[in-house]
């Protein structure tokens, strides 16, 4: 039997539900907001918007007991970050103090949920993380509560969209009259995601494209920075999606005439008549998070994890649960039972106990603390061992260390100045000022080109996480992984 699948998106200017069942569009609805209920993602009118998501459940009958939500994806963050190796046990509490490192927001105002992926190089782990606002979060969650839903599993908007394409590489361009969406697909992973909330000024599409298209642009060259060997050309498709998909003029000034395929993104499952995939595109996205199947030759995004905070997870069903109560009963009913069979052949055994004699219990004893002194020879060596192991690791990394600091402080030259660096032994945050951005792309190719004493590369991965500023100075943040 085919699953059905409750998936809702409140955006700034409407609320937008669809039902599917299987890979069939069974029910769709969309009810326009007022200005001012929702704002960049934040819902504003929690109680106004808590009726009009009452409503349009009411309208189409869909089931409120189980949805899957998301969130716009404002002021939210995307990183692949490189851990060493490491047990399932103590992942999380290394994932949290990573991103406490490389997040520029306190983690106290920000949720975060991550998925591990294949690793690429044997003794690390990749890990794709996001991090997102707490109080849209918060304020969405409790709008639905409000409203009677349940929400049992939360995406972001961008991450839903990134599911739709059957390409291992692409770029989707979704643009709003409000927003703008900027997601580059590299080996079915969402590497760049850029959101910019459009001027409220402006009231139409044409007026945007000129910003639209510098957005794009930027993008691209952003990531072609970090993947000069692999950068993004025109045989990588472009995929257009929101109100773009209306005006299909407009494509090509929003690639700057760079020679890329635009096409508008295309809905992957059956859509009956009268539904417009376009609208629903995100909706769909989260569709696809229960009802994608891995097949053999595909190329969906393999990014599809549970954002929904663990205190907001619904308690799943446990036959333990229900059966505790009955098997603690039974559990206490043969206690007792025992009980009073020990009872009863107690005086038969202390009769016994006096057979045995003294000096097979100072035997028994005597045996313990030889097998006990002898277990503990064997750990202290290799304590002992270990020790040295990790004095003389340390020495060798205390001189990587420094030999890292002083290249990098080398290559920065005149035009670069740097404002800190911090050493995390497999990967290095930089970061600094320059007076234009060549000058910090030089810098980073500097980087990559640098070698050890065996000449070989002395950091396997450069990465430009952010450049800002204008005029004469910009300023950038590198990560380096070694």
């Amino acid at each position: 039997m085919a699953k059905r699948v409750t998936t809702l998106f409140i955006r700034d200017t409407s609320i937008n539900l669809l039902v599917m069942k299987g890979e069939q569009v069974e029910k769709w609805a969309s009810l326009p907001l007022e200005p001012g209920l929702v704002s960049q993602g934040l819902i504003v009118d929690e109680e106004q918007v808590a009726d009009k998501v009452k409503q349009i459940f009411k309208e189409t009958g869909a089931n409120t007991s189980k949805v899957i939500t998301a969130l716009s994806g404002d002021d939210s963050l995307y990183r692949i970050i490189t851990l060493p190796e490491l047990p399932e046990a103590v992942l999380p509490e290394a994932i949290r103090r990573e991103a406490k490192r490389t997040i520029p927001t306190p983690l106290e105002d920000v949720y975060y949920s991550y998925q591990r992926l294949s690793s690429l190089t044997r003794g690390e782990s990749r890990i794709f993380l996001v991090t997102f606002p707490r109080n849209l979060t918060d304020a969405l969650v409790r709008t639905l509560r409000q409203a009677g839903v349940k929400p049992y599993i939360m995406d972001l908007a961008p991450l839903a969209l990134s599911r739709i394409p059957d390409e291992p590489r692409a770029i989707i361009v979704n643009a709003r009259l409000d927003h703008l969406d900027v997601a580059v697909i590299a080996d079915r992973l969402p590497q760049v995601i850029r959101r910019l909330s459009l001027p409220g000024e402006t009231e139409s599409l044409e007026e945007r494209l000129p910003l639209i298209a510098e957005e794009f642009n930027r993008t691209v060259a952003f990531y072609n920075s970090s993947h000069v060997e692999n950068p993004l050309d025109t045989t990588v498709p472009v995929f257009v999606c929101g109100d773009l998909v209306e005006e299909p003029e407009t494509w090509q000034s929003v690639v700057g005439g760079a020679g890329y395929q635009v096409s508008a993104l295309s809905s992957p499952v059956e859509s009956p008549e009268g539904f417009n995939p376009h609208e629903f595109m995100v909706n769909i996205g989260l569709a696809l998070k229960e009802l994608l199947v891995e097949k053999e030759g595909a190329n969906f995004s393999i990014v599809n994890f549970n954002a929904l905070p663990e205190a907001y997870v619904p308690p799943s069903f446990s036959i333990v649960r229900v059966l505790l109560p009955v098997v603690t009963v039974i559990g206490i009913g043969l206690i007792i039972i025992a009980v009073i069979l020990i009872l009863n052949n107690r005086a038969s055994i202390e009769a016994k106990r006096s057979d045995v004699t003294d000096t097979e219990s100072k035997v028994t004893q005597l045996e313990e603390e030889i097998a006990t002194l002898n277990g503990k020879i064997g750990p202290a060596e290799a304590t002992a061992d270990g020790l040295n192991a990790q004095l003389t690791a340390m020495e060798r990394e205390r001189a990587t260390f420094h030999e890292d600091l002083t290249q990098i402080e080398r290559l920065a030259g005149e035009q670069v100045i740097l404002n800190n660096i911090n050493h995390g032994g497999g990967s290095v945050a930089v970061t600094g000022t320059a007076s234009n951005e060549n000058a910090i792309f030089r810098y980073a190719e500097d980087l990559r080109a640098l070698t050890d004493v065996t000449k070989e590369l002395r950091f396997s991965q450069v990465w430009i996480s952010s450049i800002t500023g204008s005029g004469s100075t910009f300023s950038f943040q590198f990560s380096l992984t070694k």
